[in-house]
């Protein structure tokens, strides 16, 4: 990448991240559906269009905050320890994360977090975008588990396939349950325990049916 090349790809990441950051402080501010795409636009003093090339649609300037874990689980699977079997680098993976408070568990009671996941799980249209997102995941953590068989290639893909699928809707299952005990207003420290062993509990069902090939 030369550096005019470079140069260009920054200015564009800092507009991507200043339109994100404004949409996201409106929408927390004003509501998420009482704030148009013009209105974020005209913050950033950029144009619809240009706002559009960044971002294909309003609910990705809310869920651009979570980018950062796309491919997350696929990356878990590959990078796993010699040994480890895909279902324990993966279970190890999100209990660290629940330590750490990652705001993608759910498990996370500082003030804009939980304003950001109030708005996240009470609006429909970013559910269903939600849905899409973790769509991708899914795709991944498929291809990543489908290089770990040794069986045929065409039932390796659909077992890898089935198996992804639960994984990721165990995590946002976890993750939305987790949001709910802390409005529940449990602190993320009184709510850890729980879920730990909800995350424990996921786990082993998962162990139960996909361990002869992920465990």
């Amino acid at each position: 990448m030369n550096e005019v090349t470079g140069l260009r790809e920054r200015k564009k990441q800092r507009t991507r991240e200043a339109l994100s950051s404004t949409a996201i402080e409106l929408f927390l501010e004003r509501g998420f559906d009482q704030v148009s795409v013009a209105d974020v636009a005209a913050a950033v003093e950029v144009s619809k269009p240009t706002l559009f090339r960044y971002f294909p649609a309003k609910e990705d300037l809310a869920l651009y905050r979570i980018a950062d874990h796309q491919g997350e689980a696929a990356r878990v699977v590959r990078d796993r320890a010699a040994g480890q079997s895909p279902l324990a680098a993966l279970r190890a993976h999100f209990h660290a994360r629940l330590d750490a408070r990652d705001p993608i568990t759910g498990l996370n009671d500082d003030a804009r977090i939980r304003a950001f996941n109030d708005m996240l799980y009470t609006t429909p249209s970013l559910l269903a975008r939600l849905v899409r997102y973790t769509g991708r995941d899914e795709e991944e953590l498929t291809e990543a588990l489908h290089e770990t068989a040794d069986d045929g290639a065409s039932a390796a893909r659909f077992t890898a396939g089935l198996a992804a699928a639960q994984v990721i809707t165990l995590h946002r299952r976890l993750a939305e349950a987790n949001w709910r005990r802390i409005t529940d207003g449990r602190t993320a420290e009184q709510a850890l325990p729980e879920a730990h062993a909800a995350a424990d509990l996921g786990y082993d069902l998962l162990d139960g049916g996909l361990a002869a090939h992920y465990g």
